[in-house]
């Protein structure tokens, strides 16, 4: 099984959607709490729908029950939190929240989108891995 991961920040809608074409997923599994924000550019939910059928042919879904609590999000975010505070509190709802048990035919060879541009502090590498740590052989590539 593959799973990609991509962000949209800090990068153009030329080369992003280039890296998702040549990449082979089937679909853009979106896991950001809000995905409608001015802010997100090229990347607002009817635009991510609308650019990866039209340019890549690949499909858009929404999957906000991989996105942090707004609670977690803002403890990191806007209040200064650790990112160890933050990734162990993440792991916990995901276990609390039994992803494991989402489909693998959905997910396989799909690319879990959010903004960060590099996965290292990011929640969709700790999406990744954990699936990986309950699925076994899933291989990941960060786009």
């Amino acid at each position: 099984m593959k799973l990609y991961t991509i962000g949209f920040t800090k990068t153009s809608a030329e080369n992003f959607f280039e890296r998702l074409k040549k990449s082979g997923t089937k679909a853009i599994i979106d896991i950001r709490l809000n995905n409608v924000s001015q802010l997100a550019g090229f990347a607002k939910r009817d635009d991510l729908k609308y650019f990866g059928k039209t340019i890549c042919g690949i499909e858009y879904l929404h999957m906000p029950q991989l996105a942090p609590t707004q609670d977690i999000l803002d403890g990191y975010k806007k209040n200064g939190g650790s990112w160890s505070e933050y990734e162990n509190k993440f792991i916990n709802l995901m276990k609390a929240r039994q992803i494991e048990h989402l489909s693998k035919e959905i997910l396989d060879s799909g690319c879990l989108l959010c903004s960060e541009d590099k996965p290292t502090h990011c929640h969709r590498r700790l999406v990744a891995e954990y699936l990986r740590s309950k699925w076994g052989n899933v291989e990941i590539i960060h786009l």
